[in-house]
């Protein structure tokens, strides 16, 4: 069992809603403060009683409110620019403060997506949706959020207008008590109260995707890592609750063989196929499950099969989601092999991946993938921020750091 499964202390922050127009300026005026005051008492906490820390961070999208179940296409780019911005923000910092957020050992920062009005007047939450579908992320509303049964040691709310309505919102929803701690908070600007809707957003309108593809290898699960997993799931649609007969939906994880890593840096610091795959189901379970972790009607199924893309851990949930991890052994994994994905989640890195992926299937008569692309997390606009940020963005270094650290215990 990998060390993120391994957490002791969770806790929950609210943000107040996302600034409009959500610029990465923005962001930091509003968040800044609460951020770096909850890493660093997690941080100081974590190392004090030498127990990892889980983060769970909130934050409020007026522009989700009341189009959970509307497909994601004209939702993609102001969502990632959201998700996005708010991990750099918490990379940069984890960078400032020194505050490990790559290692088990560390702050463990995860961004949930809470679909929630800029005035904060709730109507009546998912009148016509099932319990199990208001429980399907990572886009839920705040109901959902409020009676999870997630066990939080401690709740972080905002001291400010907007952050006072959310967490009265929150509390009066929720089924337990909480013990609420309020931390200084930003300035949230909103220029306009429906942001305006970029024109990449403008494709794709009425496909709702019910088959997701992404693939890497996923070692030493890091903020990139969060960020490329988040817009993944967000990417895949919802049956609607209107629909008799709901249809299933597929998340499938490609995740690089052991086999093809041997001659990768610090090879000898990989983590393991399957350390690996379950690292990344900690990570997407916590995004898109918000019911009891103990439901029977959760199915674990291993395959192990002869040919490519045979060995594969199927996950399915009660409201018809099924996450497949597939262990691949070329660039394609299963997107040339299920005609049935229609959509492929990537980082703009590897951009180039996705026009083969669909090259391949146009030679097999298939219908191309809709490709959304996820930003490369770039910090070059602050001043005080060196090397350090990419490092925590780089399985690589992750390595190499662990490399050096367990070279220094052995001469001490």
């Amino acid at each position: 069992m990998p060390p993120t499964l391994k957490q002791s202390h969770r806790a929950l922050l609210l943000l107040p809603p996302a600034p409009s127009p959500p610029s990465y300026a923005a962001l930091k005026a509003a968040y800044h403060a609460p951020l770096h005051t909850v890493l660093s008492g997690l941080a100081r906490s974590s190392r004090s009683a030498q127990e990892p820390a889980l983060l769970d961070i909130a934050l409020p999208c007026p522009h989700l409110y009341g189009r959970l179940d509307a497909p994601r296409g004209p939702l993609y780019a102001t969502t990632q620019q959201l998700v996005a911005d708010l991990y750099k923000l918490i990379c940069i910092t984890a960078t400032q403060e020194a505050i490990d957020t790559e290692d088990a050992e560390g702050v463990d920062a995860r961004v949930i997506l809470v679909a929630y009005p800029r005035n904060g007047q709730l109507t009546t939450p998912l009148q016509d949706a099932t319990p199990e579908q208001e429980l399907q992320g990572p886009a839920v509303d705040i109901h959902a959020l409020a009676t999870s049964p997630r066990s939080w040691d401690a709740v972080y709310s905002v001291e400010s207008e907007e952050g006072e309505a959310v967490l009265k919102n929150f509390l009066s929803l929720s089924s337990s008590q909480r013990s609420v701690s309020r931390v200084r908070g930003g300035i949230v600007r909103v220029e306009s109260s429906t942001p305006a809707t970029p024109a990449t957003e403008t494709s794709n309108v009425s496909t709702n995707h019910l088959s997701v593809a992404v693939g890497g290898t996923f070692d030493h699960l890091h903020i990139g890592h969060k960020l490329l997993l988040t817009m993944f799931a967000f990417t895949l649609g919802r049956s609607s609750a209107s629909t008799a007969d709901p249809k299933p939906s597929t998340l499938t994880v490609g995740i690089t063989g052991d086999a093809l890593l041997k001659n990768k840096k610090y090879a000898e610091y990989l983590e393991s196929w399957k350390c690996r795959q379950e690292s990344v189901h900690d990570f997407l379970s916590s995004l898109v499950y918000f019911g009891r972790p103990d439901d029977e009607r959760i199915q674990v199924h291993e395959i192990n099969e002869a040919g490519p893309n045979g060995h594969a851990v199927n996950v399915s949930y009660p409201f018809g989601l099924t996450i497949r991890y597939v262990e691949i052994w070329d660039p394609f994994g299963p997107t040339i092999t299920d005609k049935d994905i229609t959509a492929l989640v990537l980082s703009l890195e590897t951009r180039s991946g996705g026009a083969a992926v669909n090259n391949k299937r146009k030679e097999q008569g298939w219908e191309p993938l809709d490709v959304f692309e996820v930003a490369v997390l770039d910090a070059s606009e602050e001043d005080n921020v060196d090397e350090t940020f990419q490092s925590k963005l780089s399985s690589t270094e992750i390595r190499r750091k662990r490399s050096e650290r367990i070279q220094s215990r052995s001469k001490a």
